[in-house]
């Protein structure tokens, strides 16, 4: 199942046209464009041969490369398909971050085609949110290294992957309370029985007794059975040989993972929590291990959210949304060596917030195309009419988002994964939003209720030395800007414009003028014209983050880049007198 552009059965052409275009869109190689009316040409030269592609350029600048364009010129008459090794091998960075980028190109191929050749073709309309939780198979529209997932082995990947749907075990671990850092919702015995049910906590309280530890002196931690594997004969060798770690086994319900792989959602209990647990694989961007800081700080963030939710009563009429609370969090070795490899988050269900008739689906769902060659939501837009439900989406998915955001000063991560659609028979009526730990911002300043801010230097000792920006908190406001416009438009929204042009012949120009429109009138009805201005929500361009450069240099968190911002207001009117 593609995005609108692949070609069947060729992952490798995929890889290489994304990696092409971050190449090109992050200014890591320098190209020159000519215009061929809607078409563009790129060209450039790199480690002392030349390369070519086409495609258009779209919102924000992102660009949309024709499949089989990405070219190399072998002599002075022909052109071929670049060898990935070629390619990567001319870029900037070190020997060592060339070659780790090459090998989770390599790996994202391989494990496309292992999909391709085990996993059969299914169409996912009807299918649940659990079910479509692992079967969006397609992965990161813009990353190249969408399906890395280094450290797996094919054997893994078919244990553990989501598209494969398969059920397992956590396993649990007794910790010796010195090592552990917790927040729980009460009583500590109270919440196992309650995650566990009866039958399994007896069992494992058992467990402990046959090994004669004092529940006093060692807590309960479950971990993902391949970080288990991985870690039993390094990192946690020496705590298992000293008896500050005893292992208890698989138990309890089974889990399947999500389309972030180390996100679970109970199989046997859709209604109880998903848990976050972490893995010592690096996929697109970064290692999913669990940021060690983030883990007790998840439910106080979760309550100061939802807090802000419930409080405002446009987010009931208005702007619905929900927010799925992390309340619960079980850090062992926050601040040694083990920091972020043995922890868990616990999550509300997204099923458990459902209304009767309602249902829900991942947002990133709508970015794609079916095996019958229609896109996700085509018998939606054919039942509703294609602009009133474009018009109901942009309002859903935009402006809760953009509420919390402009009127409370506070920004969340609102890409494809972490943004959730609920519908009434395809038609859109609430966003859920989730996964909150590692990524929101905000400035004391502009937030509408300093007041009721966590207190976050009581929350931990990282935090009391802190640079803004280190963590939660900023001194200014672009990362807030920078954090929702990425996440919701850049490389989230544009993907549905490029679809609804690509196969219903939409200009992505009328679905952003759209998007100008409900955002000028939030602003009008609001008297947020003085809060937008201090954003910066309307400069002519904007940062954006740059994850390729990020992969190939590696010598610091984060990179930007400069793009087109399509919602500044001199944008706008040129399109509209075109």
């Amino acid at each position: 199942m593609p995005l609108p552009l692949d070609l069947k059965g060729r992952p490798d052409e995929r890889v290489l046209r994304q990696l092409a275009a971050a190449l090109l869109y992050e200014d890591i190689v320098d190209a020159s464009e000519h215009a061929h009316g809607d078409a563009v040409d790129f060209s450039w030269s790199l480690g002392g041969r030349d390369f070519r592609c086409r495609g258009a350029i779209g919102p924000f600048g992102r660009l949309r490369l024709m499949p089989g364009s990405v070219e190399m010129r072998e002599d002075t008459d022909s052109w071929v398909a670049p060898p990935l090794a070629q390619l990567v091998a001319a870029l900037p960075g070190s020997g060592p971050t060339r070659g780790k980028l090459l090998d989770e190109l390599t790996q994202t191929i391989a494990f496309c085609q292992w999909n391709e050749r085990h996993l059969p073709a299914r169409l996912r309309r009807t299918m649940s949110f659990a079910e479509l939780e692992g079967v969006l198979d397609e992965g990161h529209p813009y990353h190249p290294c969408y399906k890395a997932r280094t450290g797996f082995s094919f054997a893994d990947h078919a244990a553990y992957g989501p598209e494969t749907g398969r059920a397992f075990q956590l396993v649990w671990l007794l910790v010796a309370r010195k090592h552990l850092h917790q927040a729980m919702p009460g009583d500590e015995d109270a919440f196992w029985r309650a995650e566990l049910g009866r039958e399994v906590w007896v069992e494992l309280l058992a467990k402990q007794q046959q090994r004669g530890v004092s529940p006093e002196d060692f807590g309960l931690v479950p971990l993902h059975p391949w970080q288990w594997r991985e870690l039993r004969e390094t990192e946690l060798a020496g705590w298992i040989a000293s008896g500050g770690i005893h292992y208890l086994g698989p138990a309890g319900d089974r889990y399947t993972a999500t389309q972030s792989v180390r996100s679970l959602l109970n199989q046997d209990r859709p209604l109880a929590a998903s848990i976050k647990l972490p893995l010592n694989i690096v996929n697109t961007s970064s290692r999913r291990t669990l940021e060690p800081h983030s883990v007790c700080t998840a439910p106080v963030i979760s309550r100061w959210i939802a807090g802000i939710v419930e409080s405002d009563p446009a987010f009931g009429e208005r702007y619905p949304l929900t927010i799925l609370q992390e309340y619960a969090g079980i850090i062992a070795g926050r601040d040694g060596p083990l920091a972020g490899q043995v922890a868990a988050i616990w999550r509300e269900s997204a099923e458990a917030t459902l209304a009767t008739g309602e249902a829900a689906i991942p947002f990133n769902a709508l970015m794609m195309v079916e095996v019958d060659g229609r896109p996700f939501a085509d018998d939606w837009i054919r039942r509703f009419g294609l602009m009133p439900w474009i018009n109901r989406l942009i309002e859903i998915a935009i402006l809760p988002v953009w509420h919390l955001l402009v009127h409370h000063g506070l920004a969340v991560e609102a890409h494809g994964q972490n943004m959730l659609l609920v519908h009434r028979d395809g038609w859109p009526v609430r966003l859920i939003l989730r996964d909150f730990h590692e990524s929101i911002e905000f400035s004391p300043g502009f937030l509408r209720e300093p007041e009721k801010a966590p207190d976050f230097l009581a929350l931990n000792p990282a935090y009391r030395d802190a640079e803004p920006d280190q963590f939660y908190w900023t001194d200014n406001l672009d990362p807030l800007r920078e954090l929702v416009m990425d996440t919701l438009f850049v490389y989230n929204l544009s993907e549905i414009s490029h679809l609804l042009d690509h196969c219903y012949d939409l200009p992505e120009t009328l679905f952003w003028q759209r998007v100008q429109t409900v955002l000028a009138s939030y602003e009008s009805e609001h008297g947020a014209t003085e809060r937008l201005s201090q954003l910066g929500c309307g400069q002519s361009r904007i940062l954006t983050e740059s994850l390729m450069t990020r992969k190939l240099l590696a010598a610091k968190p984060e990179y930007h880049h400069t793009v087109p911002n399509s919602l500044a207001a001199k944008a706008l009117q040129r399109r509209r007198k075109s």
